[in-house]
């Protein structure tokens, strides 16, 4: 049987097991998905021991995605402009990194939530790996304006530059964005896991917009009580995107996509 597992620490409240033995099942391909919890010390040792296990592939999560970059052999564009690995495929010689965020949150936003993305005006609220994962793929839908925001600007400001070729692509803090307003604002911040949503000045979301936290669970939920308090017209956590970039990482490995609606649905359930 086919092995694979997603490394992280902590990875006990991991859903990925559960994902992809529904997504084993529907397509009648069976496999073992296993939750490895690795130190960071010992990230790289990990990953030589299970390529010689012949594990086929591989998810990871905090606080290795970075460790994953470094480590793999080969690195997909989208791994490489995200400076971050979150799936890993097994190759003969190492692992090929490769990174499923970007792709799992447009599906989400468009599919799942039915969100139009082109011609409006976007706010992505961070500047870590979570951010940097999600910019490229957001340009490609060509929206009339992103802006991405964190509390300190010489990080975003340095963002900005990068994805230059990729696309305008304007920084900002988050005292400064007093004026403006967006139809869709998105959380890649950690505030939530603190308890705590971004401070943003009032006005931020257009009236009619919607706003998404890129986490789920307890993480997500001060952003999306605040979006409440403004009125949004849709607020979501991002467990669409969970399932969805498993979906794309389970492709890379099985070349075959899952239908993700009924995993979704019964996760919400």
């Amino acid at each position: 049987m086919d092995c694979y597992a997603v490394l992280g620490q902590p990875v006990a409240h991991s859903l990925s097991p559960r994902i992809h033995a529904e997504f084993a099942a529907q397509l009648g391909t069976p496999l073992s998905y296993d939750k490895i919890e690795v130190a960071p010390e010992d990230f790289a040792a990990t990953l030589a021991r299970l390529h010689t296990e012949n594990y086929c592939g591989l998810n990871v999560t905090q606080p290795h995605k970075l460790a994953a970059l470094a480590a793999a052999a080969e690195v997909s564009d989208a791994a490489r402009l995200a400076g971050a690995v979150n799936t890993l495929i097994r190759k003969g010689t190492g692992w090929r990194g490769d990174n499923t965020d970007g792709d799992g949150l447009i599906r989400d936003l468009k599919q799942n939530l039915k969100l139009a993305l082109a011609s409006k005006r976007i706010l992505l609220l961070g500047a870590g790996g979570a951010a940097r994962g999600v910019l490229k793929p957001l340009l490609d839908e060509e929206p009339q304006e992103l802006v991405i925001s964190s509390r300190n600007p010489w990080t975003v400001e340095k963002i900005a530059a990068e994805f230059k070729p990729h696309g305008p692509v304007h920084p900002c803090t988050h005292i400064a964005l007093k004026g403006f307003s967006f139809d869709l604002i998105l959380n890649a911040t950690s505030a939530g896991l603190s308890g705590q949503a971004p401070k943003l000045p009032p006005g931020v979301l257009t009236k009619g917009g919607a706003c998404y936290d890129l986490s789920y669970g307890k993480a997500a939920e001060p952003f999306c009580a605040w979006a409440r308090q403004q009125n949004a017209s849709l607020v979501s956590d991002g467990l669409g995107m969970l399932v969805e970039q498993a979906a794309t990482s389970f492709e890379l490995w099985r070349g075959k996509r899952p239908q993700t609606a009924g995993v979704l649905a019964k996760l919400r359930g």
